[in-house]
């Protein structure tokens, strides 16, 4: 693969409006882009203009998503500048993101775990990214 390669990540959600606002009102994502009835499915693609990725979340129609099916189903952003990460921090949290205990206490020892919606875990960490 080259470095122009873009990443989609793609998730179904039985709270496709909920998790929408959550993400946008907690974590600064914008709406990229969405679709309704395609094929069954409605779904929107949330991120970062330019980022070198997004998340696409989607519902099926009479099809139950579930939620994460454990606390090791991660999300993590890298923050090495400390003041943005604690603004990241406080973002989530005006917005109402939960903060859970990580699964893995690695992530608790620079980082801030917080749950979505469906039980998904989201972690700001505050280090650089180690790649």
């Amino acid at each position: 693969m080259t470095a122009q390669v873009h990443l989609r990540i793609a998730r179904p959600t039985d709270r496709l409006a909920e998790i929408e606002r959550q993400y946008i009102d907690g974590l600064g994502f914008q709406r990229l882009g969405g679709f309704a009835d395609h094929d069954g499915f409605d779904g929107v693609m949330l991120g970062h203009p330019g980022a070198g990725y997004h998340l696409e979340f989607t519902r099926e129609a009479g099809v139950p998503a579930g939620g994460a099916p454990s606390a090791e189903h991660l999300l993590v952003f890298y923050f090495a500048d400390s003041a943005q990460w604690s603004d990241a921090r406080a973002r989530a949290e005006a917005a109402g993101w939960q903060r859970v205990p990580a699964h893995n206490p690695y992530w608790e020892r620079n980082g801030a775990s917080y749950a979505d919606l469906d039980g998904y875990r989201v972690v700001l960490q505050n280090s650089a990214s180690p790649v």
